[in-house]
């Protein structure tokens, strides 16, 4: 006999690790949608939707129902406690910077506007300027 309670079968990190799994967590938030409603949002077969459930069913993130012929689909966000939890440790790292550019913004003259803000960062030093996502490591900042 076996139990169907076992422990998931997918990694929940390897899981949510793919965009269209995200989307799909992101549709399943706040309904419970059949596997038609859901294909429609994406430009793949209903196949390859219904295979991307099955990861996130294996992992426990989406419980199925069916409901006459249809199959539907919503989440189960239990699993996401054990993601959020090994996220949380690195907050610590986030809030640091964060303190460390208000320090820097509420000691620096002209604080109170944006305009100023945004210059006194433009006049930081490449070590002292903080790197955004969006930036090339390559970006060099002119020197007066």
């Amino acid at each position: 006999m076996t139990n169907t309670a076992a422990a998931p079968k997918q990694d929940v990190f390897q899981a949510v690790a793919d965009p269209t799994r995200r989307e799909l967590l992101g549709l399943l938030g706040d309904r419970e949608l059949p596997l038609k409603d859901l294909t429609g949002h994406f430009p793949m077969s209903r196949t390859a939707v219904s295979k991307h459930l099955r990861i996130l069913s294996d992992a426990g993130l989406v419980r199925e129902r069916k409901v006459g012929r249809e199959t539907r689909y919503r989440l189960n966000a239990d699993p996401l406690l054990e993601l959020k939890r090994w996220l949380a440790y690195f907050d610590r790292f986030w809030e640091n910077k964060l303190s460390l550019l208000k320090h820097y913004v509420e000691s620096s003259p002209d604080t109170g506007t944006p305009a100023a803000a945004e210059e006194r960062l433009r006049l930081a030093s490449p070590a002292q300027q903080p790197t955004l996502p969006h930036q090339a490591s390559s970006v060099q900042v002119p020197e007066d």
